[in-house]
């Protein structure tokens, strides 16, 4: 075997054990996620509860597909579902089917469905192409979502989905953590998260380090700050929340607020974003007091790209996110002493002092000493 077919052969044994990684980091952080449901009841025309029914719940990103049954009252539920948009369907004898699509499920978020069905023939379908507003009926936790598409059009110095901590209300965008502080012996305030923002803010009233990080349903908040010890890529959050109050049991040890971050997955289709923010000096005004501009130049950089490696079974997603930083130090304009005032001799700014020691001026006092 030549020298290139060894190198072929080597790339494609590396290439395929990266596949077999991809797949199954996709498929642990899938069963760690932090899930959401969807609950409801199916009725008919005149109200009465229909027991026994099949209800499809499908995903409208990757294909994949639950069917539950109703309950003897009519009620049904489906734990564990990734966060996404969703799609409802139901096939009865006697009943028009149903479907209803546009369902945006967020991480720990329980939607509640009340389905009608309407008689009608089998070729008959009912479609509901947007979704309406849905109002939490099941979960006693108060707090808002924070959509992908919301955080693409904020401008963010320094892209830390943290920093949009502060749009809801009930939380202060203020933390008295001081920089140099020394927490415990040997520890500073440094945090692991780096320059990023690790999101240490007051909510409802509580100590800014009161607050739970959980990231895909693991509990990401470091030991000695409090604060986010891993802040993901902005482009690859798929949404956040921050509970601010009345949580569910499932949020204990914590009496500030809860921020539930989920980040998005491969799909049936072959999908990704690329950016790059730049910081120039060259764009950048000198200040007043200096003489020229300090350099600054900072590149983030990064992507995302995700798909399917089986189509509807198993998907992949990965992101990357550089950031480049060059950064002077301006002084200002700083007078220094010339080389006789070095050497004592004070003569030069005797004219610049002004006052009077003992009936006599500076400028005197200076010329006797130096004669």
């Amino acid at each position: 075997m030549d020298e290139s077919s060894r190198w072929l052969k080597s790339n494609v044994v590396s290439m395929l054990g990266w596949a077999v990684s991809l797949s199954l980091l996709t498929s642990i952080a899938v069963a760690a996620g932090q899930t959401g449901s969807i609950t409801g009841t199916v009725a008919d025309p005149t109200g009465a509860v229909i027991p026994g029914i099949a209800v499809i719940i499908s995903s409208q990103e990757s294909g994949q597909r639950r069917t539950v049954s109703t309950d003897s009252d009519g009620s049904f539920s489906c734990p564990d579902l990734p966060p996404g948009t969703y799609q409802v369907e139901i096939h009865a004898a006697g009943f028009a089917p149903l479907q209803e699509g546009g369902l945006k499920l967020a991480a720990g978020q329980t939607l509640t469905l009340n389905l009608k069905l309407e008689l009608g023939q089998q070729a008959t379908t009912v479609t509901v192409t947007e979704s309406s507003l849905h109002v939490e009926t099941t979960d006693t936790a108060t707090g808002d979502t924070i959509t992908a598409a919301k955080m693409a059009t904020i401008p963010l110095n320094g892209r830390s989905f943290t920093d949009l901590l502060a749009l809801q209300p009930g939380i202060i965008p203020a933390s008295s953590r001081q920089p140099s502080a020394v927490v415990m012996s040997g520890c500073t305030s440094t945090s692991p998260s780096g320059d990023l923002n690790p999101g240490n803010l007051s909510i409802s009233g509580q100590r800014e380090t009161s607050n739970g990080f959980i990231l895909n349903g693991s509990n990401v908040e470091e030991d000695f700050n409090m604060g986010a010890a891993l802040v993901p890529n902005l482009d690859s959050i798929e949404d956040f929340r921050v509970l601010t109050g009345n949580f569910d049991a499932q949020y204990g040890n914590y009496s500030g607020g809860q921020v539930v971050v989920s980040t998005k997955s491969g799909t049936n289709d072959l999908h990704g974003s690329g950016f790059e923010f730049l910081r120039n000096t060259n764009l950048d005004a000198r200040n007043y007091f200096s003489a020229g501009r300090a350099r600054y130049d900072q590149n983030q950089f990064g992507g995302t790209l995700g798909g399917a490696i089986k189509r509807d079974k198993a998907f992949f997603f990965a992101d990357y996110q550089g950031t480049r930083l060059t950064q002077g130090i301006e002084t200002g304009l700083i007078s220094v002493p010339s080389l006789d005032e070095r050497q004592g001799n004070l003569s030069g700014v005797a004219n610049s002092l002004t006052g009077n020691v003992n009936g006599q001026s500076w400028a005197d006092l200076l010329s006797q000493s130096m004669g």
